[in-house]
């Protein structure tokens, strides 16, 4: 059987209705945000469906978390902590602010950073903490809120995986100071790229509107470049098919939560898989289904898992990012601004925590056991008693003997 792929249109729901939204830009000759009108009224129309005053299109996921990054304002060689668990896109932004990322380890299954673990991070040199919603799954962002406002830091909550999960009724990207979204091929709702940034602050709002468009204040009584800023603005072409998308959004997420929770009835049983399961209170959306599986029950654990499934023709992720994020080399070797080092070269104190794979045993563990099954809105039943099938006869051979 060949999955439904959101790599192209067998698992994308794009259509008349994107079309109809990008024949009027076309018509109107302006492709440009700036004077156009769909990013405006795609802006007009997230907020709206998220509850919050005030939403920012930009051109990347990666955008958005530079935006968000730059709206707290760090001063060089602040600390910003992170999760290991993400992609360089969400981490990157913080070394271009001139701060330095710190990563909080986390929980081996779901993968996702916790309240703990944030806590044993935290220094007076914290500027924010950016917690990732991992795989449509929140994390404890009401904890790590709570933990972070007591001590006046900010908290950017990265749902580019995550559209519509809740945490005790509460969509995630509202629970923090800061949300942010991506548009990427992928994501729940996709324009090819592209990427959203909320917030209830009208001052983060406004650095992150101006720091998008190269801090030119449009609008104010005598405008100027007020601070260093980058040209991130989304194109009305981006736009129009976030907007048409936005509409969908609902029933996309119902159908992943619907095809998901058939394939945990499916594999309810199964020994050595660890299946993927919300905090309580907590609603998971499902931009991937992921699998924790034992090595001590599977022979040749998460790897050997993946190779069976590949056989079978499902292309899945093992190990998802491979290895933590800090054992990349734009981190570990500090390759930065030339040869400089910096933010890094500016601390006396050296990298704190190191980035040693030693302090993180839930990020190493959770890597070696996970398999990231792919996903999309277009899976039915067929395809979920397929997938389920496989991973059953795959597991069944690879069940080690007691």
């Amino acid at each position: 059987m060949h999955l439904p792929s959101d790599a192209n249109a067998s698992g994308r729901d794009l259509g008349a209705e994107e079309l109809a939204h990008l024949q009027e830009v076309i018509a109107s000759g302006t492709l440009n945000c700036t004077n156009g009108t769909q990013v405006t009224a795609f802006e007009r129309e997230f907020a709206q469906r998220y509850g919050v005053p005030h939403c920012r299109a930009v051109s990347s996921g990666s955008a958005a978390v530079h935006a968000a990054i730059a709206a707290v304002d760090p001063e060089p060689g602040d600390e910003i902590v992170t999760s290991p668990i993400t992609d360089m896109g969400a981490i990157t932004p913080i070394l271009y602010q001139q701060a330095i990322p710190v990563f909080a380890d986390v929980d081996p299954v779901t993968l996702n950073v916790t309240a703990a673990s944030v806590a044993a991070c935290i220094t007076p040199r914290t500027r924010a903490v950016v917690v990732t919603h991992l795989f449509g799954n929140p994390c404890d962002a009401l904890g790590i809120c709570e933990l972070a406002q007591a001590r006046g830091i900010p908290v950017i909550e990265d749902c580019a995986q995550a559209y519509l999960a809740t945490q005790r009724g509460r969509l995630v990207g509202t629970i923090g100071d800061i949300g942010v979204f991506s548009l990427q091929q992928g994501k729940h709702i996709t324009a090819g790229e592209g990427g959203i940034v909320i917030t209830s602050g009208g001052t983060l709002a406004r650095r992150v509107r101006l720091f998008s468009d190269k801090a030119w204040g449009y609008g104010d009584p005598k405008p100027d470049h007020y601070f260093l800023a980058l040209n991130y603005r989304m194109t009305e072409l981006q736009g129009a098919v976030a907007r048409a998308q936005l509409r969908k959004l609902d029933r996309f997420v119902e159908r992943r939560q619907r095809a998901a929770a058939h394939l945990s009835e499916l594999l309810a049983d199964l020994p050595g898989v660890t299946l993927p399961a919300a905090m309580p209170g907590s609603e998971h959306t499902f931009w991937r289904y992921a699998l924790s599986v034992d090595p001590d029950l599977i022979s040749g654990g998460a790897d050997a898992l993946a190779t069976a499934l590949a056989d079978a023709g499902i292309r899945s992720q093992p190990r998802y990012i491979k290895k933590p994020a800090f054992e990349c080399e734009v981190l570990m070797k500090q390759r930065t601004y030339g040869n400089s080092r910096w933010p890094y070269s500016g601390r006396s104190t050296g990298i704190t925590p190191p980035y040693d794979r030693a302090c993180y045993p839930g990020a190493v563990k959770g890597l070696e056991r996970v398999v990231v099954l792919p996903w999309n809105e277009a899976y039915g039943v067929e395809h979920v008693e397929f997938i389920a099938s496989t991973v059953r006869r795959a597991a069944g051979r690879l069940a080690r003997s007691s």
